[in-house]
């Protein structure tokens, strides 16, 4: 049974705080930051980095700004194995009243630790009481307390549509969390849970960010669009079933963005692995979502250079696409468009960009693309320019090129076994 901390007698808010700020810190969605305090809470300092509950994340134009990441309650009535709030988990639980996690937002804001607030929650009673209290929070902000900062909004699955809509009036951005790509991995490690009710909420806020923008004079509905988040590694889903699932959320939801978080083994639990998957494996999920989104690629054709489902964990995912699609190259920077540059191994969106304005003056040579700042280790084995035609594509070493260097052991290491022996 776990220990309801509010027995004890009345919590004071910077206990509530540690205690449900260190709940939210699992959920992806929002990067976290590595500052370490440069003042106490209680200095009063401008600029200053409050040591509970801060993060960073990213606004719809690309400003990084700092969060109040936070849970409204860790108390949960499902029991999820890969969640630290589960309900059968031994934890100290408590929670905020939305006037007291308002008032702190505004505090905070105040004392120049953060421009906003990410708010999520347990499911405490029932969908739509949580959903009902967490807009409480958020209503008072907008109306009373005139606060106009960034809110991030997690959305709970099952809720009432109507509490949805309200949701979306005040929020920047909303997400509801998918958590695990399949419904038997779900159903397998959360029980209680069914993707049903979220895919149904993603089309409700789909809907709504499209009419909104649509109609000039509708109301702005959730203007930094929606995103969801993902457990790499608690399951037997593979990076193929991953981005499957990623893709086809962002074709039928119009997705701003898919969060993949590495499982970490907080609650010991049958069902799941004894510990957490390579975090490489995060990374170059994040590297072929970032294909997906801004560089033109479909989920098969980055899958092409899987083995057995999982992405190469020694190259990134577009070199590796490249490789195994050297028919493709090289490509003349000179004369190529857009989408075929953003397929060349190095060359990321902004460097495409200074390729086309800089190829406007003239033809560009290798010491033009170093001046660019591109990676020429890299770029030159797949493009002709001016002064330089590739002649190693065909070679069956080129991969071996683009390895990482193995680990240098020192005399005192000893390896624990000859890769000859």
């Amino acid at each position: 049974m776990y220990r309801n901390v509010r027995t004890c007698g009345r919590m004071e808010l910077r206990q509530k705080l540690s205690i449900l700020a260190d709940a939210a810190k699992y959920d992806a969605s929002c990067a976290s930051s590595g500052a370490s305090p440069r003042a106490s809470s209680g200095s009063g300092g401008l600029g200053a980095t409050a040591p509970l509950g801060v993060c960073h994340s990213f606004t719809p134009d690309g400003r990084c700004i700092s969060l109040l990441k936070v849970l409204l309650t860790n108390h949960c009535v499902y029991d999820c194995s890969y969640c630290v709030n589960r309900a059968s988990n031994d934890t100290p639980r408590t929670a905020f009243t939305p006037n007291e996690l308002a008032g702190l937002t505004i505090e905070f804001y105040r004392r120049n630790y953060i421009e906003g607030l990410f708010l999520s929650s347990g499911i405490s009673g029932s969908p739509d009481a949580t959903m009902e209290r967490m807009l409480r929070v958020v209503r008072s902000l907008r109306r009373e307390h005139g606060f106009y900062g960034y809110i991030h909004l997690k959305v709970i699955a099952g809720c009432d549509p109507r509490l949805v809509a309200l949701a979306g009036l005040y929020a920047d951005r909303l997400s509801a969390n998918v958590e695990l790509p399949t419904e038997d991995g779900l159903r397998r490690l959360a029980p209680d849970k069914s993707l049903a009710p979220v895919y149904a909420a993603m089309g409700r806020m789909a809907e709504a960010i499209a009419e909104s923008r649509a109609e000039p004079r509708a109301p702005r509905f959730a203007p930094g669009g929606q995103g969801t988040q993902m457990i790499v590694g608690a399951d037997s889903g593979d990076d193929a079933t991953i981005l499957r699932a990623s893709g086809g959320l962002y074709q039928s939801y119009g997705l701003k963005r898919v969060y993949y978080s590495a499982f970490m083994p907080v609650v010991p639990d049958s069902w799941l692995p004894s510990g957490p998957p390579p975090l490489v494996r995060e990374h170059r999920l994040y590297q072929a979502d970032w294909l997906m989104r801004f560089y033109g690629f479909g989920v098969e054709e980055i899958l092409t250079g899987a083995r057995e489902g999982m992405l190469d964990p020694h190259l990134d995912p577009k070199l590796a696409w490249a490789l195994a699609h050297r028919e493709r190259f090289p490509v003349d920077v000179n004369r190529a468009g857009r989408a075929e540059l953003l397929r060349v191994p190095g060359l990321g969106v902004r460097s495409v960009e200074r390729i086309l304005d800089a190829r406007r003056q003239r033809s560009l040579r290798s010491s033009d693309m170093s001046r660019l700042r591109v990676p020429l280790s890299r770029v030159l084995p797949f493009v002709c320019l001016a002064d330089h035609l590739p002649r190693d594509l065909d070679d069956p070493g080129l991969r071996r090129r683009f390895l990482p260097p193995p680990v240098q052991l020192s005399l005192f290491d000893q390896p624990e076994r000859s890769e000859h022996a």
